[in-house]
């Protein structure tokens, strides 16, 4: 019987830790990385904790996250984050030289399992492919990913 009540108390234990750590990856939606294969472009974001530091550029501090290309060392920072609904986020970014800023919608599609960042005023975001500026479409979908080291 001593047995039994263990069993019963530790495959009780294991459901309570497990359904604990689901209902955080689904409340935690707004801190991940995500990434456009397409352009090699991607978004390290946590709108929760503004803790993200950009790699090389530690002058900016902990900010709430940036956009990155694999293929440019460039990035637009994230100033500020608002989240406005469980799925939907309002961006301020800037670019790493503070010459052009931006105001962006950030929105999570949890049926598909993606991201969609539409851009809603201010400059494009722009990166560099071999000596080239390559405009970012206004709006551009990403999906959850591994980090991708840059190529630079």
């Amino acid at each position: 019987m001593r047995r039994f009540t263990c069993i019963i108390t530790s495959v009780l234990i294991s459901l309570f830790s497990y359904a604990q750590e689901a209902q955080t990856n689904v409340s935690q939606i707004f801190h991940t990385y995500i990434y456009n294969k397409e352009y090699m472009v991607y978004l390290d974001i946590n709108l929760y904790n503004n803790d993200i530091k950009v790699p090389g550029q530690d002058i900016f501090g902990e900010i709430p996250g940036y956009f990155g290309a694999c293929r440019d060392s460039r990035k637009w920072l994230i100033t500020s984050a608002k989240i406005n609904s469980s799925n939907k986020a309002s961006l301020d970014i800037v670019n790493d030289y503070g010459s052009e800023d931006l105001t962006a919608i950030l929105t999570y599609d949890a049926q598909k399992n993606v991201y969609t960042l539409r851009q809603t005023g201010g400059s494009r975001l722009k990166i560099v492919v071999n000596r080239k500026w390559v405009k970012i479409p206004t709006e551009i979908t990403l999906v959850p990913h591994e980090r991708v080291a840059d190529m630079w």
